[in-house]
């Protein structure tokens, strides 16, 4: 299976992830392109305290730094885990923890995907369109929006061709 996330990292940060709470600790700001942080007020990226009103689904999605760190989710190099080891991917970076990652990211929303595969169900079973889809889940459609996938028509085809 191949790793093809939806969106690139400025794109992710300009919908609204993580509360604006990504780049408030942990990370060298300076070690990313600054352009991704262009005309983005800091409240998107920095903030010291998780606003669920910065994420594009308007939600409190996720789980806490400490959360992750006891799951065992972290490696050393990305002590901010996920979308920090994405950042450094997309910027060209390849790293020991890369198939885990992947791996994590195919779990999560690739096309056998368990969240993936949840909300579509969901948007199946509230028998809505895709364009109308956004209410269905928010949470969940935030999470997904954590790893770089948005829900769209063409997977919600193949879901529907594969599980009626």
């Amino acid at each position: 299976m191949s790793f093809n996330p939806m969106l690139s990292p400025r794109e992710m940060l300009n919908k609204g992830i993580f509360g604006g709470t990504y780049f408030s600790e942990l990370i060298d700001l300076s070690a990313f392109p600054q352009d991704w942080f262009k005309g983005l007020d800091e409240i998107y990226y920095r903030s010291s305290k998780y606003r669920p009103e910065v994420n594009y689904f308007k939600v409190k999605s996720g789980q806490s730094q400490k959360e992750w760190e006891e799951k065992g989710w972290m490696h050393k190099d990305d002590p901010r885990g996920w979308f920090e080891w994405y950042c450094k991917y997309f910027m060209g970076r390849r790293h020991e923890d890369d198939q885990r990652q992947i791996n994590r990211w195919l779990s999560f929303c690739g096309p056998k995907g368990r969240w993936r595969n949840i909300i579509y169900k969901k948007i199946y079973e509230a028998k809505c369109e895709i364009d109308d889809s956004e209410a269905i889940s928010r949470r969940v459609q935030q999470s997904l929006l954590h790893w770089s996938y948005i829900v769209n028509e063409n997977d919600y085809k193949i879901w529907v061709n594969a599980n009626r």
